[in-house]
């Protein structure tokens, strides 16, 4: 067990947006430590975004993210040998975690041509309540509606 909970580490925002949420999110994109070309896809896939909706896509980005997170989750717990699926409200923090990789995850599965093209067909499905990444988010919520009845099991 740990004694004290670990420092939170500050993240440096981005170059373009000064925002450290766009480098979180990069960070979570990046593959074998390449962040100068994850950087580079992200703001590929920004361009393609203001060039399509022509709107500021900083903004839709963030609707995006803001559409995708979960409010809550469900999760396994043993009690008296029978296995429940019990929903529970999530941190913020992880809220935002959890945001962020689906809509990585449902952009890398989508069919495109490229990273970026992809990434910016996900964030614009997003920022519509469209995509793979918000029916997740659905369906997340969906599962924990019909396990409400176990959340008094909750601790």
């Amino acid at each position: 067990m740990r004694k004290r909970k670990p420092k939170v580490r500050v993240i440096a925002p981005d170059p373009r947006y000064n925002d450290p949420m766009v480098t979180q999110f990069v960070n979570n994109m990046m593959w074998e430590g390449k962040k100068s070309t994850t950087l580079t896809i992200f703001y590929d896939a920004l361009d393609i975004v203001r060039e399509r909706l022509k709107a500021d896509e900083h903004n839709t980005w963030k609707k995006a993210l803001n559409n995708v997170m979960p409010m809550v989750e469900v999760r396994s717990r043993r009690i008296g040998g029978a296995t429940f699926q019990i929903p529970t409200e999530i941190r913020p923090k992880r809220k935002v975690s959890i945001g962020m990789k689906w809509l990585i995850r449902f952009a890398r599965t989508r069919s495109g041509k490229g990273m970026a093209e992809k990434l910016a067909a996900e964030i614009i499905a997003a920022s519509k309540n469209e995509g793979n990444a918000v029916k997740k988010k659905e369906d997340t919520h969906r599962m924990a509606e019909a396990n409400r009845a176990f959340a008094h099991f909750r601790t």
